[in-house]
């Protein structure tokens, strides 16, 4: 297969894509391509005015509309306003923080945005979609345990890596058991992943101290190249269920390819277990 780049992502005429956090980074790199390549798309956002300047940026068939994924009332009335048929929602706005947080509904800041926003969000459009759902995921996964017993990390000191890792565990897992649902409802959406290596954001570009920002500086790719694996898991020719990747540097770096994942992210049980807690935190159920 050649080097995946955006110039591979076909005519997108007609269609629409939500793309939530499109307001920077992974997102607005990816969302450019999409309305590059004709598709109308809608930034869900949190900062609408920075979503605005970076809608105004891309040109093309693009409009903002607020979308807060640590609060489920945000995710609930932003679902009440879409009314008509979506091809590909992609799922890319996550978050990570230094110091213990919470959502505006008690849930750990990190678990709550990465995945149960998202989880509530997908599922309340998912009668809408047509397409794809895509979810931004990381070979972070690997490294993520998730405890039942403590999905708020309030027994145990926090620690950011292990709290990301977990979430990102958890976008996997939600794929894999989407993918199985949609499957068994007969439902010709597909549900993918993918996990744009490492890349210069605002997330990582923090202040993790003179180390991280020479990593970043030497080793981190750009944006639009962390879209990439995104933009193949988005429109390229893979099944449902896949997780996407860049192709080189241990799939941190470089266009885009089918990757694998974790053990765990590949269990099933795990995926039904993490799918009922889920329904059960955020009072959304299966969408179809």
């Amino acid at each position: 297969m050649p080097t995946y780049t955006a110039a591979l992502v076909p005519d997108l005429t007609s269609r629409t894509a939500i793309v939530t956090g499109g307001g920077g980074g992974i997102g607005a790199a990816t969302a450019e391509v999409l309305a590059a390549r004709g598709a109308r798309v809608v930034l869900a956002v949190r900062d609408t005015d920075k979503g605005a300047r970076a809608a105004r940026a891309m040109g093309g068939r693009v409009e903002v509309r607020p979308l807060d994924l640590a609060s489920l009332d945000s995710v609930r009335a932003f679902a009440a306003r879409w009314d008509e048929p979506v091809d590909l929602l992609v799922n890319n706005a996550g978050t990570s923080v230094r110091e213990r947080r919470l959502t505006a509904d008690g849930f750990e800041l990190q678990f709550g945005t990465n995945h149960l926003g998202p989880f509530a969000l997908t599922n309340l459009l998912l009668r809408h979609v047509t397409g794809r759902v895509v979810s931004v995921s990381s070979q972070a996964e690997r490294m993520g345990r998730l405890d039942f017993d403590d999905l708020n990390s309030e027994r145990r000191p926090y620690r950011e890596s292990r709290a990301y890792a977990a979430s990102k565990l958890a976008n996997l897992l939600f794929t894999a058991e989407l993918q199985r649902r949609l499957t068994a409802a007969g439902s010709t959406v597909t549900a993918v992943a993918a996990h744009p290596g490492y890349v210069a954001t605002g997330m990582t570009a923090g202040d993790g101290g003179a180390v991280s920002r020479l990593a970043v500086r030497f080793l981190a790719q750009s944006p639009a190249q962390g879209a990439l694996p995104v933009l193949y898991a988005a429109t390229g020719d893979v099944p449902g269920g896949a997780f996407t990747g860049p192709e080189r540097a241990m799939h941190m770096r470089a266009g885009a390819q089918r990757i694998g994942r974790s053990r765990q992210a590949a269990d099933p049980e795990l995926a039904r277990r993490l799918w009922a807690v889920s329904e059960e935190l955020t009072g959304v159920g299966f969408g179809l």
